[in-house]
């Protein structure tokens, strides 16, 4: 699949609830209206529509949500992609999660074919990670990343700098992923959906940050890729990597090989854009096969556009983009 600038459509995020046991205060307001379950694609629906995106060239897909792990028999459908992995069909299956659910679910993932996750995690230090999450405890997410560890999945920790919230443990985070064998992702916080808070208040270019850990770390470009946004760099002194995903300071739209798709059959082909394709319907019609699928996909990416339009707006201190990340899958 090539969208209409050249770029190779390769993966493919699929948001499987918008549920979360959580409620970040980057991510969601405190007090969430989540989607009836009508609406929301069955386990079944989303594994056909999968399946046609792995037919058309997707070579790797991430499961997202809210958090996925919370979606009942959420295991089921991890089984039946994780039987697409191999020569002509998915090269990478993986996931994002909150790590509240991984200390009863990592072995099964592994078993199922994932070997890489991602875990957020914005703090080690247990107050902080609880006014973050609002109600969220640090040990519960621990025990899921070493459950994870001890399963064999490789696990890498996203974590969204906030000025004045988190950016003095980033060098604790560096010394800590190095101590565990964990990479680490920062990521700029994103200008979407109405979190009951001024993202102006949040935002720190990570620009800054990159400029002030090489006062401290050594830190080199390297040409290392996960298929995502990430820019890697190697940190000398823990042999682990550092990634940086900035969608504002530096935006990488001109390599997106990526699709959204949400727990309702909407396709987003980009996250800072509002315009979709919707599939919820066509699964749901019994004269639709899967050719009349495919061609709907086809005609989704011929309409991807070049690049987001996320911007912190100082004058209005409203988001880009008014969907929350946890209706988009983050």
């Amino acid at each position: 699949m090539l969208d209409p600038f050249g770029r190779a459509i390769t993966y493919l995020r699929v948001s499987v609830t918008d549920r979360c046991d959580l409620r970040c205060v980057y991510c969601m307001a405190e007090d969430m209206t989540f989607l009836p379950k009508s609406q929301v694609l069955s386990l079944e629906e989303l594994d056909r529509l999968c399946g046609a995106f792995i037919g058309l060239g997707v070579k790797k897909i991430r499961l997202t949500g809210g958090e996925p792990l919370v979606r009942k028999d959420v295991i089921t459908l991890v089984r039946s992609l994780g039987r697409r992995i191999g020569a002509g069909g998915l090269e990478e299956l993986t996931c994002t999660t909150n790590g509240t659910q991984l200390a009863k679910l990592a072995g099964e993932l592994y078993a199922a074919g994932m070997r890489r996750i991602n875990v957020s995690l914005d703090s080690l230090d247990p107050a902080t990670f609880t006014e973050l999450t609002r109600w969220g405890k640090i040990e519960q997410v621990l025990d899921g990343i070493f459950a994870a560890k001890a399963a064999g999945l490789a696990v890498k920790i996203n974590a969204v700098a906030m000025k004045g919230v988190n950016e003095h443990e980033f060098d604790r985070l560096i010394a800590w992923c190095g101590e565990h064998g964990f990479d680490l992702c920062l990521i700029e916080t994103m200008p979407m959906g109405e979190i009951g808070q001024d993202r102006n208040d949040q935002y720190l270019p990570l620009s800054l940050v990159r400029a002030d850990l090489r006062k401290r770390w050594t830190l080199t470009e390297t040409d290392y890729r996960t298929g995502g946004p990430a820019r890697y760099y190697d940190i000398a002194e823990t042999g682990r990597r550092i990634g940086f995903i900035t969608p504002l300071t530096h935006n990488f739209c001109e390599s997106c090989n990526r699709v959204r798709l949400t727990c309702t059959g909407t396709l987003y082909m980009c996250l800072g854009q509002d315009d979709s394709a919707e599939f919820r319907e066509l699964l749901r019609d019994p004269t639709v096969d899967e050719e009349g699928l495919r061609q709907a996909i086809l005609s989704a990416i011929a309409r991807k556009p070049k690049g987001h339009d996320f911007v912190i707006d100082r004058r209005t201190r409203r988001p880009a983009v008014a969907r929350h990340m946890s209706v988009t899958g983050g």
